[in-house]
C-alpha cells in the first residue's frame, strides 16, 4: 500500500513532510555551527580538561613546582579561549555575562598561578632546627652505652635489694 512505513512514494505521489531522506523532512541533518564556534567549543573542552588536572593535583597535595607547570598550561589554554570568545562572541551568540565571567575567572587563576609559582621559585623549604637544637640542650633520655654497669637499688636479679654490696 503506498504511503505505508518503509515504502517509497509511488509514481506521481509527492513525498509527505517528514519522510526519511527527503529535503525539508523531519529527519534532515541539523546544521553544524560555524567553524569559529566549533573552535570555541573545542577550546572550552580543553580548558575543562586542564582545569580537572589542576584540581586533581591540588587534591593530592602536589608540590608547588608541579602546580606551577599545570597552571601555566591551563592559563595558556584559557587565554586562547578568552581571545576566541572576544573575537567570535557575536557570531556564536555568546552572552556578554559569559565573557565577563571568563575574564574574572582568568584573572583569579592568574593571581593564584603567580603566588604558586613564586613559592615554587623559592625551592623546597629547609627543615628548621629542632627545639633541642635551638635551646642548645641534650636529650634527657640516657643512651644505653652510657648507662652505669653494676648493681643498683632496683636490681633484684642478682640478689636482695636490701643487702649492702
Amino acid at each position: 500500500m503506498p504511503g505505508s512505513p518503509g515504502m517509497s512514494p509511488g509514481p506521481g505521489m509527492s513525498p509527505g513532510p517528514g519522510m526519511p531522506g527527503m529535503p525539508g523532512g523531519a529527519f534532515s541533518a541539523p546544521q553544524a555551527p560555524p567553524p569559529a564556534c566549533q573552535q570555541l567549543l573545542s577550546n572550552r573542552d580543553e580548558v575543562s580538561k586542564h582545569g580537572q588536572a589542576l584540581q586533581a593535583a591540588g587534591q593530592k597535595k602536589a608540590p608547588p613546582e608541579e602546580l606551577c607547570k599545570l597552571f601555566k598550561v591551563f592559563l595558556s589554554v584559557e587565554d586562547k579561549m578568552l581571545k576566541g570568545l572576544e573575537e567570535h562572541s557575536a557570531t556564536c551568540g555568546v552572552p556578554p555575562e559569559v565573557l565577563k565571567q571568563v575574564k574574572a575567572g582568568h584573572s583569579k587563576a592568574s593571581q593564584m598561578s603567580k603566588q604558586i609559582c613564586d613559592v615554587a621559585a623559592q625551592g623546597p623549604r629547609q627543615a628548621g632546627p629542632t627545639l633541642s637544637d635551638a635551646l642548645g640542650t641534650t636529650p634527657l633520655v640516657p643512651d644505653a652505652s652510657t648507662a652505669k654497669k653494676g648493681s643498683s637499688t632496683f636490681d633484684t636479679l642478682t640478689g636482695s635489694p636490701l643487702s649492702p654490696q
